[in-house]
């Protein structure tokens, strides 16, 4: 499952720094989460990083946005083959310079 922000967030700017995989922004009003991108920290980390800092405690599980553990794994998989260069980006640079 996705997490996300109910509206007693205080925009208190502590959650979005601490989410590794950049699924917190600022939305129109409060903070938000995309679910295409919260993994609740698997892979990175035992327990959700936001849920951890946030001092007024408005980041419950999405029930609307229902994943297995074993889903958000798989995410935390996309997302990262996403991010990293695939082994076409060296060759595509060109060799190193001596």
């Amino acid at each position: 499952m996705a997490l996300w922000i109910t509206d007693e967030c205080i925009n208190c700017d502590v959650c979005e720094p601490e989410c590794p995989n950049q699924a917190i922004s600022m939305g129109a009003e409060i903070y938000e989460i995309d679910p295409q991108r919260c993994t609740e920290c698997v892979g990175h980390f035992p327990e959700p990083q936001c849920v951890q800092v946030c001092p007024v405690n408005c980041i419950p599980i999405n029930p609307a946005w229902v994943e297995t553990r074993e889903q958000l794994l798989a995410k935390y998989q996309r997302l990262q083959a996403a991010a990293s260069p695939g082994p076409d980006a060296a060759t595509a640079a060109g060799p190193l310079p001596a």
